[in-house]
């Protein structure tokens, strides 16, 4: 029988939240490792070679058609947030392509026996609202009935085939920009703890629900050489993909990362998710840290985002411009965080 839909606890429902979910990287690695490479066309821009954010097909010399999608667990309890948090992370992708949105498909699972419909109908709302705000339609989807309450979306969007901006592109010297703070894994930990503050709250509901706009106009920067959005694999991870897809090495500066407030204050105390730790199982012997860094650097750098920022290699020229850009569009907390390095694919942190 269901429950009133006022006492309904979306995260009771999930063994994990959020971008949180997602399969582990050495997991992943082990599963797509015998996945055949075969007879891809011409046209096909970027696919899964190098574990970027979106497939992009070439439609015709001016236009290109990203695909992507995302869904998952929910990292919060309030329905129409959850909903909005997971519509924003999926139009993600198309925005870490360098791309535009130009319409959604919804994906809903739902356990149907214990969710009241009006709590479906709020999730799906949530989003729905998001891509409103993208200037796009949810103009069609698929339903089923699940044993954890899933949402997420299909997003498809448009870019110039010639200003597709590639995860694995970055050039020694080039700059890296994170366009949001880090730490909404840890948040949603202490959430699911029943420790996350009113406050605290409200920061990672606005950081999760603001869309990554800035990556439409960075396509159009010939100095913006790879770009990039963080989420389930944490900072270290999707920096180390630019690495390893770059052959390059990374650089970044630990007091120089944008952290949401309370994320800081949580863990430090120890709060944190079973995701960074499978995180850093995956890829830490590629990360060298300073000697004696507390362990909460680590979690910190390994946390899984959900919906989290841009992260942006580019020439040093273009760094003031990039930033400009960011903070036009209502990222205060946008920065430098460090560089890419000839060398072994690797991230140092110092």
């Amino acid at each position: 029988m269901n429950a009133p839909a006022d006492l309904i606890r979306l995260t009771q429902f999930s063994h994990g939240g959020g971008c949180g979910c997602k399969i582990a990287p050495a997991v992943l690695s082990e599963i797509l490792a015998k996945t055949p490479i075969r007879g891809l066309p011409k046209d096909l821009l970027v696919g899964i070679e190098s574990s970027d954010d979106a497939a992009v097909y070439r439609l015709n010399d001016e236009q290109a058609i990203v695909a992507t999608t995302d869904c998952f667990t929910p990292i919060v309890d309030d329905p129409h947030d959850f909903g909005r948090i997971a519509a924003t992370n999926a139009l993600s992708d198309v925005y870490a392509m360098g791309g535009k949105p130009i319409f959604a498909l919804a994906i809903v699972g739902m356990p149907l026996e214990k969710m009241p419909v009006e709590v479906i109908q709020r999730i799906i709302s949530g989003g729905e609202s998001v891509c409103a705000q993208a200037g796009i339609p949810i103009a069609g989807g698929h339903s089923i009935d699940t044993l954890e309450p899933i949402y997420g979306l299909v997003a498809l969007g448009l870019v110039h085939p010639k200003k597709v901006k590639r995860n694995d592109r970055a050039r020694p010297g080039d700059v890296l920009i994170l366009g949001k703070p880090l730490g909404v894994g840890i948040l949603s930990a202490a959430l699911k703890k029943g420790k996350l503050s009113a406050s605290g709250y409200k920061q990672m509901v606005e950081v999760t629900t603001q869309l990554n706009t800035p990556g439409t106009a960075l396509s159009e920067m010939e100095d913006v050489h790879a770009l990039t959005d963080v989420t389930g694999f944490g900072l270290a991870g999707h920096l180390l993909e630019i690495c390893r897809g770059s052959k390059l090495g990374a650089e970044i500066h630990f007091d120089d990362l944008p952290v949401l407030p309370e994320a800081l204050e949580w863990v430090k105390e120890g709060t944190a998710t079973g995701a960074s730790d499978r995180n850093w199982k995956g890829y830490g012997h590629e990360v060298r840290m300073p000697a004696g860094a507390p362990d909460w650097k680590r979690k910190l750098i390994s946390d899984p985002q959900t919906s989290g920022g841009l992260l942006v290699a580019c020439t040093p020229a273009a760094e003031k411009r990039v930033v400009e850009e960011f903070l036009r569009q209502g990222f205060p907390l946008a920065r430098c965080i460090g560089s890419m390095r000839a060398g072994d694919p690797g991230l140092a942190v110092t």
